[in-house]
């Protein structure tokens, strides 16, 4: 069939008008019918309008007399915040508007469905109203337990108070026909028991209690006794449980509906730890053998998972003549059973055993062993000729029956290691494990690789055993497996290298052939799926490979996928992962000639690279470096690249380089990094002047404060140096040197004094003017209380052309506060003898600068530097 021709389409469309087809019309009149049926109309938008001015108590008590049930719900959510605010005036105001609410809403309900019972309700409209209502009173009773158990939690009222104003209305909701309803309103008053006192406990739900368990009362009403008995035996002691209680646990547990006897079995658990052993000796426990014979399959199944859990509260005798025997029946009887059994079963198998551990003979712990190897295998040697789409739909509950049994046998697996005992994990259990971390389904295999760390434990010397089944996980199609695997994956690399009989690391790693490709294969699985987090997890764990295998290998076959990652990846915490653990990996190789390589990759193809993300993710790289690595590995190497930056045409660049500007100020030592120093004030000043975007220079300008706040490493070892070659000074050098040192001012002075400096006398007036100049741009950029001070002229400085003084003064101070200006020429021509020769034509920073002058000296510029220097540290130190 061939598309219609222009000249047709045109036809059409001129036929049948703007709009389309007649159909198409009617289509949307029918679609726009109910959407118009939903706004809401301006009486309506009136009725839910509130007065604006009212308080929160006003408003709520308002809502909850005259609002709709939407707006009544949400007063009722609001509770706890009331409670919080005020609550004197809740109690005494809104409470009883939420009763009162909640009364009449059930009582409407009530009158709504008999009015549709007597007529029969055969219009749809009716039904939906019915329905509507039905639905706002189960959302307002669900708010309502919510809101009343967090009031619980906060402790917002005492709770004498909160049994007085709370708990009849609770009680009164515990037998709601709702069951989400009912089972939120016994949660709260679970919760309530807590720390509810003896007293209240006893007349207000204990007492009822003996009422509400006969059988004359609703299967709903028996089902909530059993769970409050079993919450009350914690608060009562021995005596008044044996009194008061225990005669109506053993009505319950011969209840005629198995529902109810099987709640009251689950309960059992709860009383034994309340009343004791004794008292479980001859109360509970003679109850559980009955219950264990219970014709209901539940019943049956709740009495064994109750044994299981108890079996600590037993001495051994009871463990081996009453319990074991149970046991026994129920796991011989389980494959005739419903599979249900059998899941259950599974599942407490580890504990059980466990538990059983010591008494059992030796033919009894070889057929609990093979018991628990046929689950295993369980369903997985049937055969069937039906296809995938053509497997009956009961055949297909009973494999996924089978999968859970499976999967709760790799969960005890650890627990099964310690029932043989590790020695003999290759002859009794090896071929179990082979066949779990081979199961065709995934759940099975998923749960194995989470218990693999813990079989890797116990097996410890032994671990060398299960090499291939990591290989295994490790290359499974599933990324679900893979996630689990890796959540231990250093942990188990790690036993993997130094487990086993050898003590030489080398041959350890030598079983282990498949390992690298294995880990890689993993991760560009991950990196092709769109499970973005796994793929972050993976490469996180990586990190411990230089723990693992040799530096050559990961320089050959991770590092380079690490750089392709950090440059082609489109999720940014990928990245970030691939960028640390690309740090760590540098940081353990020892080989100079591939550090200087991954070094100058990182420099050309991030900080120096076209596209800005390459440039953001090498100032990630850089903060890794400063947390990885020493300070003057950073120094040497990162600083000048990362500064560089500060140039960089893209804002989001400059911004994120402010933020990091304060750690990197962190990695320098004075004075041995004094040129980098002088590097650093000069970007920051450069930015403070000439940055255009308001985000940026709002940035800079708090990070100015922050670095002028910050302390700076002092080298000792420099420091004393410096010391001693000032001691073999000529002694004129010193006379001159002292004689500075009593011309300060000292700090106690008034900033009105007048600063004198000796020598000074013969000084030209434009060398005042200088020392004026110098303190203004000092005090602009780098001291916290000019900087508020003089706010404005920083927003002048950025349009300014004569704001960057020509003016070097020398390094003669290291105080935390000492900072250089320099000129532009004199960033330009800066000293780079810290870097390599290498990355010298790498690292060198682009001038902006439009002047020409001369060079730094870092030892300074003789005497008419020094003076007004001396002058601005002078004028610094009387600023408190």
């Amino acid at each position: 069939m061939h598309p219609p021709s222009p000249a047709a389409a045109t036809m059409d469309f001129s036929q049948n008008s703007l709009f389309g087809y007649m159909e198409d019309l009617q289509e949307l009149t029918i679609i726009e019918r109910p959407v118009r049926r939903s706004l809401k109309t301006p009486e309506e938008i009136e009725r839910l309008t509130v007065d604006e001015d009212l308080s929160d108590i006003e408003r709520a008590v308002y809502l909850l007399s005259a609002g709709q049930d939407i707006q009544g719900t949400s007063v009722i959510a609001n509770l706890p915040f009331l409670m919080r605010q005020n609550p004197a005036e809740t109690l005494r105001r809104v409470l009883p508007k939420v009763r009162v609410h909640e009364d009449a809403h059930l009582f409407t309900q009530r009158v709504w469905i008999s009015l549709c019972l007597s007529r029969g309700c055969d219009s749809v409209e009716e039904k939906q109203e019915l329905e509507a209502l039905h639905v706002a009173g189960v959302e307002m009773q669900l708010t309502a337990a919510v809101s009343f158990l967090t009031i619980l939690q906060d402790e917002s009222v005492s709770a004498h108070t909160y049994a007085h104003s709370f708990l009849q209305v609770i009680l009164l909701h515990l037998e709601h026909r709702d069951a989400g309803v009912s089972n939120a309103w016994l949660e709260t008053l679970l919760s309530v028991i807590e720390v509810l006192p003896k007293d209240t406990l006893r007349h207000e739900i204990l007492n009822p209690l003996v009422s509400k368990a006969q059988l004359s009362q609703t299967v709903q009403s028996r089902l909530v006794s059993c769970k409050i008995l079993g919450k009350l035996t914690n608060k009562f002691d021995a005596l008044a449980i044996k009194r008061e209680i225990l005669p109506l646990v053993k009505s319950l547990c011969q209840d005629v509906e198995h529902e109810v006897r099987s709640c009251m079995c689950r309960q059992l658990e709860n009383i034994a730890q309340g009343i004791g052993t004794e008292l479980s000796k001859s109360v509970v426990l003679p109850e559980l053998i009955e219950l264990s014979r219970d014709e209901g399959s539940s019943v049956r199944l709740a009495a064994f998972e109750t044994l299981v859990n108890l079996l600590d509260i037993f001495d051994t005798d009871d463990r081996s003549q009453t319990i074991l025997p149970v046991v026994k029946s129920f796991c011989e009887k389980s494959f005739k059973a419903d599979e249900s059994i059998l899941i259950s079963l599974s599942f407490h198998l580890g504990k059980l055993c466990h538990g059983l551990y010591g008494i059992f003979t030796p033919d009894q712990h070889l057929r609990f062993l093979e018991f628990y190897k046929k689950l295993c295998t369980l369903g997985l040697q049937q055969e069937n000729g039906h296809n995938e789409n053509q497997i009956p739909p009961q055949i297909l509950e009973q494999e996924k029956k089978y999968i859970s049994v499976r999967k709760n046998c790799a969960y005890n697996f650890p627990a099964m290691i310690v029932f043989v005992d590790p020695k003999n994990f290759h002859m009794e259990l090896y071929s179990t494990f082979f066949c779990l971390c081979h199961d065709p389904e995934v759940p099975v295999r998923y749960t194995i690789a989470i218990c693999f760390y813990e079989v890797s434990k116990l097996l410890n010397s032994g671990v060398y055993l299960i090499h291939k089944e990591l290989i295994t996980l490790l290359q499974d199609e599933s990324l679900e497996v893979l996630d689990a695997l890796i959540d231990h994956l250093p942990e188990i690399l790690e036993l993997m290298s130094t487990g086993g009989e050898s003590s030489v690391q080398e041959n350890k790693l030598s079983s282990l052939p498949d390992l690298v490709p294995a880990l890689t294969a993993a991760e560009q699985r991950a990196a092709a799926s769109l499970k973005w987090r796994t793929h972050e997890k993976l490469l996180q764990k990586y990190a411990c490979l230089p723990q693992v295998i040799s530096s050559d290998q990961i320089y050959y076959r991770f590092l380079q996928r690490m750089f392709t990652i950090m440059m082609t990846n489109n999720v940014l915490p990928v990245q970030k992962a691939a960028s640390r653990t690309l740090c760590i990996f540098l940081r353990y190789n020892r080989k100079q000639e591939q550090r200087h390589e991954v070094i100058q990759k990182l420099i050309e193809q991030l900080g120096q690279g076209k596209s800005y993300w390459n440039r953001l993710r090498f100032l990630d790289t850089c903060e890794f470096i400063i947390e990885i690595f020493s300070k003057s590995f950073f120094c040497k190497y990162f600083f000048l690249p990362a500064i560089e930056l500060t140039h960089d045409p893209v804002a989001n660049v400059r911004m994120k380089l402010c933020y990091l500007l304060p750690k990197v100020k962190s990695t320098l030592k004075i004075p041995a990094d004094k040129h980098l120093l002088q590097q650093l004030e000069m970007c920051v000043r450069k930015l403070l002047c000439q940055e255009k975007d308001k985000d940026v220079l709002a940035i800079v300008k708090r990070t100015v404060l922050e670095l002028d706040r910050m302390e700076m490493s002092m080298d000792a070892e420099q420091l004393e140096k410096e010391k001693q070659q000032n001691d073999g000074r000529p002694m004129s050098d010193k006379t001159f040197e002292k004689k500075r040192r009593d011309s300060k001012t000292p700090t106690s002075l008034p900033k009105s004094i007048p600063i004198s400096v000796p020598g000074s006398s013969s000084a030209t007036p434009s060398t005042s003017k200088e020392i004026k100049k110098s303190k203004l741009i000092r005090s602009q950029s780098f001291n916290n209380q000019a900087f508020h001070a003089k706010y404005g002229n920083l927003d002048k400085c950025t349009t300014s052309k004569s704001s960057t003084a020509a003016y070097t003064p020398s390094v003669s101070g290291l105080s935390k506060t000492s900072m250089i200006s320099l000129t532009d020429d004199s960033f330009r021509t800066r000293n780079t003898s810290s870097a390599p020769s290498s990355f010298s034509s790498n690292t060198s920073l682009p001038s902006t600068s439009r002047g020409t002058g001369n060079s730094i000296d870092p030892k300074g510029s003789g005497s008419k530097d020094t003076q007004p220097r001396k002058a601005t540290l002078k004028s610094r130190k009387s600023n408190p």
